[in-house]
């Protein structure tokens, strides 16, 4: 059996919007990608391996979460080897040719026509497919079209008043602009005309009194089976940009949600959601997926909009649902984090505070009760760090 190797893409969602295999991300994006490479130990099973930036550097990190009785499961490893499956954050044309580069030897490679259906299936024009098989479910909320021409965003804009409108592909939380009637600009439609032309149409979603997110997690297994992960309630900024995750059982994140919506809601989205994209994905796909979703309030009335965004690749949520479950103790809780810091030392720094305010705690079984631990290496240039923080 070929020995599993992860790597950590995360230009993977502007990869699919370029679609070239000589796409070059920027510099800030590599950087982040290097230093978070060491987030799949966390993820892998028992003896998988890991592409890591910095072999030495993951040595002295897992050292250190030795003396702390922490074992992460992945093995760090350059990836030179032979014979491998290799579980990138995400296929893309861009990623295949850089490894191949690196003649790192993949028994499988995605071809072309692979890559083609992982762009399809990940466009955001998906979520129009989804919305209208989800219809059916009471309690559901969500409209979202595709535009092909000015005109068209115009009429839409015009219609609904409060427009959110999305390139079909770019990087999370990109690629996104609010606008209404009354703050239509030349601005607008120079940045509407030109997603239209580079991409072959824009999304159109009106806006949506969003109270809470959260995402649906799921495993495909390239057999035409899709299987149920877990749920993930997340947090966002004022612009879509992921913030962090809240680490809890799944049941505690139903009843939360279930302060809003019927838990018999979010179950029947649940199993139709599953039976949509098992239909949707086929064979096409292997590997975790999400699907981001919000309660939204109207009037009195909370509603689920099943569909906000489909992330057909490894996801932050499904890292915070994976760790929670193999790694914190029961009832813990607490947040799973992706920091970015803007200058040297302030990693470090607040690194070192974090472990004198939230010293690890270990249960009797050596699952984390409570305290701080980072999820990768913490150093004196650290610009990108992700680490959870647990109660009991």
């Amino acid at each position: 059996m070929a020995s599993k190797l992860y790597l950590f893409n995360p230009e993977h969602d502007m990869a699919l919007a370029n679609f070239t295999p000589y796409y070059q991300p920027p510099q800030e994006i590599v950087r982040m990608g290097e230093e978070l490479s060491y987030l799949p130990l966390w993820y892998a099973c028992p003896g998988e391996e890991v592409m890591v930036a910095d072999r030495e550097l993951a040595g002295r990190y897992l050292h250190e979460c030795s003396v702390s009785g922490l074992s992460p499961s992945g093995v760090c490893t350059t990836g030179q080897k032979t014979g491998l499956e290799l579980s990138p954050w995400g296929w893309d044309p861009a990623v295949v040719h850089h490894l191949q580069e690196r003649g790192v030897a993949v028994d499988n490679w995605p071809d072309a026509s692979v890559l083609e259906r992982i762009r399809y299936l990940s466009g955001r024009q998906r979520c129009v497919d989804v919305l209208s098989q989800m219809q059916s479910v009471a309690g559901c909320c969500g409209r979202a079209v595709v535009c092909s021409s000015l005109d068209e965003v115009h009429e839409f804009v015009d219609a609904v008043g409060e427009t959110v409108l999305k390139s079909p592909w770019s990087g999370s939380g990109r690629g996104l602009l609010r606008v209404s009637p009354q703050t239509w600009s030349t601005n607008v439609e120079g940045w509407v005309a030109r997603v239209i032309r580079t991409q072959g149409g824009i999304m159109g979603e009106p806006l949506y009194n969003k109270v809470c997110d959260f995402a649906m997690e799921y495993r495909a297994d390239g057999r035409g089976n899709v299987t149920w992960v877990g749920y993930s309630l997340f947090e966002t900024d004022s612009h879509g940009n992921y913030k962090l995750n809240r680490l809890l059982p799944d049941e505690q994140i139903v009843q939360t949600l279930a302060g809003y919506v019927a838990s018999e809601t979010l179950q029947a989205v649940r199993l139709l959601l599953q039976d949509v994209l098992q239909k949707m994905i086929g064979t096409d796909y292997a590997g975790y997926l999400g699907v981001d979703m919000m309660i939204c309030r109207e009037g009195e009335n909370f509603l689920v909009h099943p569909c906000v965004e489909i992330n057909l690749r490894m996801n932050m949520g499904v890292v915070a649902r994976l760790f929670y479950d193999r790694y914190a103790a029961f009832p813990a809780c607490g947040r799973y984090v992706v920091e970015h810091y803007m200058t040297d030392g302030e990693a470090l720094k607040k690194h070192q505070e974090l472990q004198m305010l939230f010293p690890v705690i270990l249960s009797d079984q050596g699952r984390i009760a409570g305290g701080y631990v980072s999820l990768t290496p913490v150093g004196e240039t650290t610009r990108y760090q992700v680490y959870v923080i647990l109660d009991t």
